[in-house]
């Protein structure tokens, strides 16, 4: 009795293991072909896109026309385009790690008054949509007479709550506060304390937060789309929208001659997601230390 129940056993550990390799190659299926998909199509003419095996390779000689096209859509237009994003990026990177670092330490270390309501209200606000607050804030920024300059997007993306919070708890939970407390018997100040002691032992979370904000100030479509009325200041995300426009697939009023076609519409597509790829791949080690500080107690 005891070997056919050790026989079932094994027999549900192989159907449960089973199923769940066939999930998983489900779900790795529906990220990676429309990938795959979209890597080859910028190899390819869009004859051949249209009327060739959808997966077959295209050739580097397609791949280079497809980039001449690229580069002169309206006199070096998505040049312009991917510079006003690392702009942008890079801008308001800088303001959220000189705000949101000081701040989540001095909720973690601090004692004041209304802090705890601080803390609540960060929390709030990160449960919040970022499309909803673009109408008070350009109500703002139009007061400040600040539409359609790079403050009206550098500004509210480095408004980053979960920086804060993400700190917060780095500093509460993997920041020996005695050795804090050394530094102070030492003679340091509160300043220096958190310069020369907590920020060097925070590299990993700071890390987490430049590129959780880079991202989102990269991908950050509706912000400057409401924000910036002319195309010379579109980061590449909003310019890709000229792009699609100007595909006569998806409008075929647009053809012309500074049409594009759906090869170098895909490309378009992979130049504006490889910065951010490119960080990654620099950044994981510190990605994967900064998202394991703060698990445990130290």
């Amino acid at each position: 009795m005891a070997t056919a129940r050790g026989r079932a056993d094994t027999a549900t550990g192989w159907a449960g293991r089973t199923i769940a390799a066939v999930v998983a190659a489900v779900f790795v299926l529906f990220f990676a072909v429309p990938i795959v998909w979209l890597l080859l199509a910028t190899t390819k003419s869009a004859h051949a896109l249209v009327v060739g095996p959808p997966f077959a390779p295209g050739s580097l000689g397609d791949l280079a026309a497809n980039w001449r096209q690229l580069l002169e859509f309206q006199d070096g237009a998505v040049v312009a385009w991917i510079g006003n994003s690392a702009l942008y990026a890079l801008g308001a990177l800088a303001v959220t790690l000189l705000v949101s670092i000081p701040a989540g330490y001095a909720l973690a270390m601090t004692e004041f008054r209304f802090r705890r309501f601080l803390l609540v209200l960060t929390l709030i606000v990160m449960l919040m949509p970022n499309t909803a607050l673009v109408l008070p804030i350009f109500l703002e920024l139009n007061v400040a007479g600040l539409i359609g300059s790079p403050l009206s997007v550098i500004l509210p993306m480095s408004f980053f709550p979960f920086g804060v919070y993400l700190t917060y708890i780095y500093f509460s939970t993997s920041l020996p506060r005695d050795l804090l407390a050394a530094a102070r018997v030492d003679g340091c100040t509160e300043t220096q304390v958190f310069t020369r002691v907590a920020l060097p032992l925070a590299t990993p979370v700071v890390a987490l937060v430049g590129f959780f904000s880079f991202v989102q100030s990269w991908n950050n479509f509706f912000l400057p789309f409401v924000m910036l009325p002319s195309s010379d200041g579109y980061p590449v995300q909003v310019g890709l929208t000229a792009l699609l426009a100007s595909t006569p697939a998806f409008n075929p009023s647009s053809a012309g001659t500074q049409s594009v076609q759906l090869p170098t519409l895909a490309l378009a597509t992979v130049v504006s997601v490889l910065p951010v790829l490119i960080v990654f791949l620099f950044a994981q080690r510190f990605l994967v230390a900064g998202m394991t500080a703060g698990g445990t107690k130290e």
